[in-house]
């Protein structure tokens, strides 16, 4: 699983690379919690947690609707140099 540089609606920022740091993101301020597409998000990843759901559909999700809030980052390597493809 890649890892994403995630920026919180307060600002804060975390790495993500797994489903529990995702989890844990999803429990943060989000610009809207009652999006469909957040609700999926937080099903999926508990449902990747308990089994039930492969952990790459969850993830992907998860990205999904960080990307559509706009707090997904461009990941940066170990140089410092961001990654190409990555959602601004």
């Amino acid at each position: 699983m890649a890892s994403h540089w995630f920026c919180m609606e307060d600002r804060k920022s975390m790495t993500i690379s797994s489903i529990c740091e995702a989890e844990e993101a999803l429990l943060g301020q989000w610009p809207n919690k009652e999006a469909a597409a957040y609700r999926n998000a937080c099903r999926l990843i508990a449902e990747a947690k308990d089994g039930s759901c492969s952990p790459a559909v969850a993830f992907a999700a998860f990205k999904a609707v960080a990307i559509d809030q706009r707090l997904l980052q461009p990941a940066k390597t170990e140089s410092g140099a961001r990654h190409v493809g990555q959602v601004p």
